[in-house]
This record gives structure tokens, sequence and C-alpha cells, in this order.
């Protein structure tokens, strides 16, 4: 279980967190959502150690953490399965299925970088870059923005599929997400 008591973070004169208290068990997919500028990528940080918190206290979080930014994060030049492979340790026929799943062809993974595929083909490279990890954590960032219906049902499901007993943070605007990802909603204020 992590539980997250009474953090509070600012930026120079800006407070971002107040006072924020959760706890997430594995398995479970905590659903982050809230205004803009309200502070949800800030919390995500926090949990992934990109950020320190000014107070408060974080109890249980896995040294194993992976993210969905909500920039891509590709190297442009390589193909997906590079892009896979340089990041994650696995076999080269376990990212291929992942790209796979996620509607991404053989021909397309292995033989066209990926700065001559779609935003939304990017997207899905991303994905399955985090999810290959295998970390106990997995925090994703407005994961989905720019997919279609279909390749949102097939990335959400991919996701959920391949990290059953993990932890995940979503950060989302969408109600049709938290469903897909059967999230636990928490407003962020």
């Amino acid at each position: 279980m992590i539980k997250v008591e009474g953090l509070w973070k600012s930026f120079g004169e800006k407070q971002v967190l107040r006072d924020v208290s959760l706890s997430i068990a594995p398995g479970e997919t905590l659903c982050l959502v809230g205004e803009s500028g309200a502070g949800k990528t800030t919390l995500a940080r926090v949990l992934l150690g990109l950020e320190k918190p000014d107070r408060g206290s974080i109890f249980g979080l896995p040294l194993s953490r992976s993210a969905v930014f909500q920039e891509d994060r590709l190297c442009e030049s390589f193909t997906a399965l590079r892009n896979i492979l340089i990041a994650v340790r696995c076999d080269r026929e376990s990212a291929l299925c992942a790209l796979e799943k996620l509607g991404i062809s053989l021909e397309e993974a292995v033989n066209k970088p990926v700065s001559a595929f779609s935003g939304g083909m990017r997207r899905r490279v991303a994905i399955a870059r985090a999810v290959l990890t295998g970390a106990e954590l997995l925090v994703l960032d407005e994961p989905f923005k720019g997919l279609d219906r279909e390749n949102l049902c097939r990335a959400a499901r991919f996701v959920l599929e391949e990290s059953k007993s993990k932890y995940i943070v979503m950060v989302t605007h969408s109600e049709e997400e938290i469903g897909l990802m059967n999230g636990k909603k928490m407003e962020i204020k």
C-alpha cells in the first residue's frame, strides 16, 4: 500500500499542493482529476521522485517506477522497437508483441523511425515502453491524449492486462478514460 499524508509543494510563492493525502492499493488505478494548474502533474512527479515535497510523508513507495509523460520523449530517429529496447530489459519478441497489441505492425515497428509515425502511434510506443519496464508503480500523465476511440480502448486494455498487480496513478480530464481504467477518482484542488 502506498500512503501519502499531508503533502505540500510550492514553487516560489505559488502553492501547488495543499495537504494532499491518499492511499493506493496494489492493482488499483488512482485517477487524478482537477482544473489545469491544480497540481496533478506535480503530484505525479513527486511520486516518481522527480520533485521533493515541501512537507508531508509518503510510505510504501516502490523503488521501481515508470512513467508516460505528457510528451512522448522518444528518440526520433530510432524505430519503435529500438525505442523500447534501449530503455527496457526485455527481449525483442516481448517488445514486438506489446507493439502489436497496441496496433503497431511488425513492419512499422522495425522499419520506420518514430519521426514518421502519427501522434497516436508515437503515444502507443511511449505506453508500451513504460509498461514493459515491469515497474511496480506506473505513473501516466494524460497517457491517451491523441488516441482515437479504438486505440484508446486498446491502450487502456493493454495497460490493465500488463499491470494487474501494479500501482497505477493516472492524470486525466476524461471520465471515459477513468471508466476504461476501472479507476478510483481523486480530485486535486
